[in-house]
C-alpha cells in the first residue's frame, strides 16, 4: 500500500498539494529548472537541419535564408501558449486536442489528423534511422564495402537495437542529459565551420546574406521550401510533445492543483516565466544550428552543383567539411553526423512513445492517469517504434525524400495545432494568466502565419504534385 501511494505521489501528471514548489526568480535561479527545451532542441537539431535545411541551401543558394529565420521564429509563441495550458492543467497536448469539437466517436478530429501525421513520420524518422546507419556504414563498413546493402542492413539493426537498449529505462533525467550532450557536440562544430567559411575558397559575404532576405521563393523550390518550413524550428510534433516534457520536468506538479487562490495564480505565473526561458534558450540553440547548416549548403554545395540523393546523402554532406578543412575532416564529420542524427532519434523515440500512448488512452485502451499502465505502454512503444522505423527505411532507402515528406505533413498539421491552442486558451485558461500584450500580439501573428502556410501547403504542394 505504501509503495503504491509513493508511486502515485511521484507521478508528474498527478497534481497534489504536496507536490507544490515555489518558482525561482531571474535567470540564475531558473537555470537548473530548464530542460524540456533541450529535448526539443535535440529533436530539431537533426533531421530538419542536417537534411532538409542543407538540401534546400544546396538547391537554391542563399535566396531562402529569410524562410530559415521565419521557420524557426514563427512557431515559438504557439509552443509557449500550449505549454502554458499544460502547466495550468497538468494535461498533455493530445488529451487537450481530443477536447476540441467535433469528435469522430471517441476521437477528436485533431487527433485523427495527428494519426495521419504520425503515419507520415514513419517516413521521416525512418529517414533519420537510415541517415544514422549510412554514417556508421561509412565510418566502419561491414563486409568491407561502405553503403552496401549488407552494411546498411547490419547498421540499421544496430541503430534500432541500441536505441531501444539506451532508452528503455524511460528516465526523464537520462533523456534530458543525453539530449544536452548530443546537441552541444555537433552544434559547436557546425557553427565553428560555418563561421570559418569566409576564410576558405567557399567564402560568402554581406551581399549573399542580403540576397537571402528578399522574401521570394523560386518556383522550382516551393516543395522543398514548404517541407523545410514544416520541419525546421518547432514543428507540429515538437510543439505537441514539448507539453509532455514540461509535465515530466515538474512544472505542472510544482504549480499544484488549481484552487483559484491568488497564491496559485502567482505560482503559476512564476513557473510559466521559467517555461518562457526554457523556450527561449531552445530557440537560440536550434536557430543558430539551422542557420549554420543552411549557410553551409548554400556556400559550399550550391556553387558545386552537389545535390543530396539517396544513401549518398552523407557522402555529399561530408563534402562540405572535406572541402573546407581537408580530407581528414571526413571522420570528424561522420562522428558529428551520427551525433546530430542520433539526437533526433534520442528525443523522438520517447516523445512519440508518449504521444502514441496518449492517443490510445483517449480511445479508452488504457487509463492515462494510471502511472503503471502508462509506463508499460510507453516502454512498449520504445521497443516497437524504432523497429518499425528501421523497417520503413530498409524498404524505401531514400532518407532525403523520406524526411521531406514528413516535413510537408508536419507543416499541414500545424494549423490544427493552432486551432487547438486557441480553443484551449479560451475555454480552460484564466484570462488573468494569459500572456502580456506583446506576447498576445506575437501569438496572433504567429498563428496567422502558420495557418496561411498550412493552406499554402495544401493548395500548392499537393496541387503541383498531383494536380
Amino acid at each position: 500500500m505504501g509503495t503504491k501511494v509513493a508511486s502515485a505521489n511521484a507521478d508528474p501528471y498527478l497534481l497534489t498539494a504536496d507536490g507544490i514548489k515555489e518558482p525561482p526568480t531571474g535567470w540564475a535561479g531558473s537555470l537548473r529548472y530548464l530542460g524540456p527545451g533541450l529535448i526539443v532542441s535535440a529533436s530539431i537539431v537533426g533531421s530538419g537541419e542536417l537534411i532538409a535545411t542543407t538540401a534546400l541551401g544546396a538547391k537554391v543558394g542563399f535566396v531562402l535564408l529569410w524562410m530559415v529565420i521565419l521557420s524557426t521564429a514563427v512557431k515559438v509563441a504557439v509552443q509557449a501558449e500550449l505549454a502554458r495550458w499544460t502547466i495550468l492543467t497538468g494535461k498533455p497536448a493530445l488529451t487537450g486536442f481530443n477536447e476540441v469539437p467535433p469528435k469522430i466517436g471517441k476521437l477528436g478530429w485533431i487527433n485523427v489528423l495527428w494519426i495521419l501525421m504520425a503515419l507520415s513520420k514513419f517516413l521521416q524518422i525512418g529517414g533519420i534511422v537510415g541517415g544514422t546507419a549510412s554514417a556508421l556504414s561509412m565510418l566502419i563498413p561491414v563486409g568491407g564495402e561502405p553503403l552496401s546493402a549488407t552494411s546498411l542492413g547490419v547498421w540499421t539493426v544496430i541503430v534500432v537495437a541500441g536505441s531501444i537498449a539506451l532508452l528503455y529505462s524511460n528516465s526523464y533525467n537520462l533523456i534530458e542529459r543525453g539530449a544536452f550532450a548530443l546537441v552541444v557536440v555537433f552544434s559547436i562544430a557546425t557553427v565553428v565551420i560555418a563561421l570559418g567559411l569566409p576564410f576558405t575558397p567557399f567564402s560568402y559575404g554581406g551581399d549573399d546574406v542580403l540576397s537571402g532576405l528578399t522574401f521570394t521563393i523560386p518556383a522550382g523550390a516551393i516543395g522543398a521550401a514548404v517541407a523545410m518550413f514544416g520541419i525546421t524550428g518547432v514543428g507540429a510534433d515538437e510543439i505537441t510533445f514539448y507539453t509532455y516534457w514540461c509535465v515530466e520536468k515538474g512544472y505542472a506538479r510544482w504549480v499544484g492543483p488549481n484552487d483559484g487562490s491568488p497564491e496559485w495564480k502567482a505560482r503559476a505565473q512564476g513557473w510559466i516565466r521559467v517555461m518562457y526561458k526554457d523556450v527561449f534558450v531552445s530557440w537560440i540553440i536550434y536557430t543558430v544550428g539551422t542557420l549554420a547548416f543552411f549557410i553551409m549548403g548554400a556556400a559550399v554545395l550550391n556553387p558545386q552543383g552537389l545535390v543530396l540523393e539517396g544513401n549518398e546523402m552523407i557522402t555529399t554532406l561530408s563534402q562540405m567539411y572535406t572541402d573546407v578543412i581537408g580530407e581528414w575532416a571526413a571522420i570528424g564529420f561522420l562522428i558529428g553526423a551520427i551525433a546530430v542524427l542520433g539526437s533526433t532519434l534520442w528525443a523522438s523515440i520517447p516523445s512519440w512513445s508518449r504521444m502514441y500512448t496518449n492517443v490510445l488512452a483517449t480511445l479508452g485502451v488504457l487509463d492515462w492517469n494510471n502511472p503503471v499502465a502508462r509506463e508499460k505502454w510507453v516502454r512498449g512503444f520504445i521497443v516497437v517504434l524504432p523497429i518499425l522505423w528501421g523497417a520503413t527505411y530498409l524498404s524505401i532507402s531514400s532518407p532525403v525524400v523520406m524526411v521531406q515528406i514528413g516535413g510537408v505533413a508536419t507543416g499541414i498539421f500545424l494549423p490544427a495545432v493552432v486551432i487547438a491552442t486557441w480553443y484551449l486558451r479560451k475555454t480552460q485558461v484564466d484570462p488573468e494568466l494569459h500572456g502580456g500584450r506583446w506576447f498576445n500580439l506575437v501569438l496572433l501573428v504567429s498563428s496567422i502565419a502558420i495557418t496561411l502556410l498550412g493552406i499554402y501547403s495544401l493548395l500548392n504542394v499537393f496541387g503541383v504534385e498531383f494536380g
